[in-house]
């Protein structure tokens, strides 16, 4: 279900307006706290970001993934660890159940889930499991009306603060993925702990975390879908992530190249603004044409998910291409910004550092080259 033109665009405005006149000023005490501010997460909450793509029925603003998408470009515009705060009820921590979940499942967290009195958590990598993200080792044994779950989940986004984990653990003794099922863990089960929050390179104020599981009780209620399907789960719920990440890789890299033009403009050498020089000139040729490049590939693949296109190729190929061009564009910015760039006072060697990771997370860079090339061999070109 799709918002009416008029409602939607009132909505980018006031996402534009919040991002401008709220967020950006906070970027530096955030990034000094490793932490953002708690009135901040209330105004998200009050804006509707915590269910930007929860169905209206369950509370959300029922987003199509173009309009998510229109929403993750603004977003970009200021430091990614304010749009990871809801990110994971957005995407990863909530789309398993919204895609898998039964109605009961549904009725139950969905709605706290889109008012972010719920914060969810995707917990599929492990201390040995990265992107062989089949071979989980975390293990979900049944016994009578629950499963007995026990293993670690390493690099968990939001774990320090969420509620609720979609868990992937191995059921059966079945190989690789056929193994995986999916599991909806509330926080309060008995045997679940959570680590220290890790030191990280950037995207500070967003935490990361191990989860334990110590024989931990979990209802066979909350499994989703059937045994064995929890990778066919995961898979689903990341092709609509990475869609979302290359929406804000895109908006980055407007947010970059904007702060490039203005600095360039200004900042004199040789007798006249650097904007002037044409080697300057081709760096921010470079940025722009990457950028607009990555922002339609992104768009024309939301419109055909939304179409019910199959997408597994073009999301690979959008977060592959939005994410590996908004490090570029980072790059040259602190190029451009010269000294200045590498100095924590412009916010350029933040956002250099912040974009980093989107090459790794939701399936680095590599694994997106094996699924653009294994569907490519598939479809025959």
């Amino acid at each position: 279900m799709s918002l009416d033109a008029e409602t939607f665009d009132a909505l980018i405005d006031t996402v534009r307006r919040f991002v401008a006149e709220r967020l950006r000023p906070l970027e530096a005490e955030v990034e000094e706290a490793d932490a953002i501010p708690p009135h901040i997460v209330e105004e998200m909450k009050a804006l509707g970001l915590f269910g930007l793509s929860i169905a209206e029925e369950y509370g959300g603003l029922g987003l199509t993934m173009v309009e998510e998408c229109r929403v993750a470009l603004e977003l970009g515009r200021t430091t990614p660890a304010f749009r990871s705060t809801f990110g994971t009820n957005v995407g990863i921590g909530s789309q398993g159940l919204v895609m898998a979940g039964t109605p009961e499942q549904k009725a139950e967290w969905l709605p706290k889930i889109a008012t972010g009195e719920i914060v969810t958590s995707f917990a599929l990598t492990e201390p040995d499991v990265g992107s062989d993200s089949g071979a989980v080792k975390a293990r979900a044994v049944r016994d009578g009306d629950v499963y007995r779950l026990t293993g670690t989940k390493r690099y968990i986004t939001n774990a320090d603060k969420a509620s609720l984990f979609t868990v992937m653990a191995r059921t059966g003794d079945e190989p690789g993925a056929r193994g995986v099922s999916a599991f909806l863990v509330p926080r309060d089960l008995p045997g679940v702990s959570i680590g220290e929050p890790e030191k990280k390179m950037g995207q500070k104020g967003a935490k990361v975390a191990d989860v334990i599981f110590d024989d931990v009780p979990v209802p066979a209620a909350n499994r989703l879908g059937e045994e064995g399907e929890g990778f066919k789960i995961a898979m689903r719920v990341l092709d609509r992530g990475r869609l979302h990440i290359s929406a804000v890789s895109v908006g980055v890299a407007e947010r970059l190249i904007a702060d490039c033009v203005a600095y360039a403009t200004e900042r004199k050498q040789f007798g006249k603004p650097i904007a002037e020089h044409q080697l300057i000139q081709a760096m921010i040729a470079d940025s722009k044409t990457e950028c607009l490049a990555a922002r339609a590939l992104v768009l024309e693949t939301a419109r055909a998910k939304d179409d019910g296109k199959d997408v597994v190729l073009e999301s690979a190929a959008a977060k592959l291409f939005a994410t590996e061009m908004v490090g570029r564009v980072a790059d040259r910015a602190v190029q451009i910004f010269g000294g200045a760039g590498y100095i924590a006072d412009y916010g350029i060697e933040r956002l250099y550092r912040d974009v980093r990771l989107f090459r790794i997370y939701e399936g680095t860079s590599q694994i997106q080259q094996l699924i653009i090339a294994r569907e490519t061999l598939k479809r025959g070109g």
